[in-house]
């Protein structure tokens, strides 16, 4: 009796034996490979396959697990070295990697350590393309720097299954006394910056005041142009009223001279006249001559018409 319940209870246990090696079997043969990741299988030693994203299986204790790769872009701080231009300046150089892994198989089995491998790389190259430039080139092309050397190592770096994004130079040390140099030249090139614009704003000042002076001028003799043309046609105006006034006066004394009045009035006048020039004749001469007929008043126009065409021509 006793034999038969240790017989069934072992037969109890069988199946639950069974189920634990199935949860133990499934578990070490399903694998499940994380996205932008691969796993790389050896199966007794020998490469097999690469597990990509996604549910996989393996054979447990046949087939291993043995290189778990990143296929995201990954950034690498590359250290600090000196690198030596083309005209022998000792530069302090660093910069930033940025590559991903494009072939796990070649990462893996083409290369021992990939990331110190491409760090590696990454110096000497620099260094390399450095060497090829001036010391104000390094400065001025930084950009054609990083370019070139990105080509330079993805050439090198493709056996590994390595793709080089970019590489971008973080600080350029100088030595102190480089630097000193660069210092003073910048200075003397801010003092002759500075006083090239001070003298284009001179020789422009200059130029404004003459054009200023030259149009005051030109101003002004077309100022004193259209006073004399005013001033003369003033004048002009004066003349011609003056000469129709006389005009008029004459033409006023002749309708008057062509009366009985008016030639009583113009015998007056000369015989006034012709007393005037007598008294004229008297003060520069001490003897004065006076006809007989002196009374009538023709004669004595005559008289006084020939006194003042004698003065007029003495005079």
């Amino acid at each position: 009796m006793e034999e038969l319940d240790f017989i069934f209870d072992y037969v109890a246990t069988i199946p639950v034996f069974l189920f634990i090696l199935v949860v133990v079997f499934l578990k070490l043969s399903i694998k499940f490979v994380p996205q932008n990741r691969a796993f790389l299988v050896e199966r007794f030693g020998k490469y097999q396959s690469t597990k990509e994203a996604g549910l996989n299986f393996i054979v447990p204790f046949i087939d291993k697990i043995t290189a778990n790769r990143s296929l995201k872009e990954q950034a690498v701080d590359v250290p600090s070295q000196s690198a030596i231009t083309r005209d022998n300046i000792s530069l302090t150089v660093d910069g930033v990697l940025y590559f991903r892994v494009l072939d796990p198989y070649k990462a893996t089995y083409g290369v021992e350590r990939y990331v110190f491998a491409v760090t590696q790389l990454a110096q000497t190259t620099m260094r390399s393309e450095l060497g090829k430039m001036e010391l104000d080139k390094t400065f001025e092309e930084r950009d054609q720097l990083n370019t070139n050397i990105v080509s330079a190592i993805n050439e090198a770096s493709s056996p590994w299954g390595i793709q080089v994004l970019r590489y971008e130079i973080k600080d350029i040390i100088p030595p102190q006394s480089v630097m000193e140099a660069m210092e003073a030249q910048m200075k003397a090139e801010r003092v002759k910056r500075a006083q090239i614009l001070e003298s284009e704003g001179d020789r422009q000042a200059a130029i404004n005041r003459a054009e200023g002076e030259k149009q005051a001028v030109v101003l002004a003799a077309e100022g004193e142009k259209s006073e004399q043309v005013l001033r003369a046609e003033g004048e002009a105006q004066a003349i011609i009223a003056v000469a129709n006034a006389q005009a008029e006066a004459l033409h006023k004394v002749g309708e008057a001279a062509n009366t009985d009045e008016g030639q009583k009035a113009i015998q007056l006048d000369l015989a006034s006249k012709a007393i005037d020039a007598k008294k004229s004749i008297a003060k520069e001469s001490s003897m004065v001559i006076i006809p007989d007929n002196a009374t009538d008043a023709a004669s004595l126009v005559t008289q006084a018409t020939s006194i003042i065409n004698k003065l007029n021509a003495k005079n």
